[in-house]
């Protein structure tokens, strides 16, 4: 599907730099089933911007990310101001925010949540 995500003002982010800005996430308030996990890989893969995003039992979303400092601010930017175009964001939490030598991700992805019973939720 197109036009769930709205396009971001906060631009590109420049060369990566020789420490990488690595932080954890828990964005909560109208988050979940509005394309926040889509919107919100999209605005990383477009920011340069790797790691993970996943729903979680208590209607949150929750993550990792780490890259160039200048995207990480803009990252975090987003998942505090703008989000999906239909999330209502009530709260981001911000942890685990620190300079690593290497990039832990490779890429962006959406995880999914392994329920006891082996099966996937959301």
């Amino acid at each position: 599907r197109r036009g769930h995500c709205r396009e971001s003002l906060l631009g590109m982010a420049s060369a990566p730099e020789a420490l990488t800005s690595y932080f954890a996430y828990e964005v909560s308030g109208k988050v979940q089933r509005v394309f926040m996990r889509k919107c919100t890989k999209q605005e990383a893969d477009k920011l340069g911007v790797t790691g993970w995003v996943q729903n979680t039992e208590n209607k949150t979303v929750r993550g990792e990310a780490c890259g160039p400092s200048d995207a990480i601010s803009k990252f975090k930017k987003w998942l505090e101001t703008e989000g999906a175009p239909k999330a209502v964001i009530e709260k981001a939490v911000f942890t685990d925010e620190k300079e690593v030598k290497k990039n832990p991700f490779t890429s962006f992805e959406i995880k999914k949540v392994r329920l006891p019973n082996g099966s996937f939720w959301a």
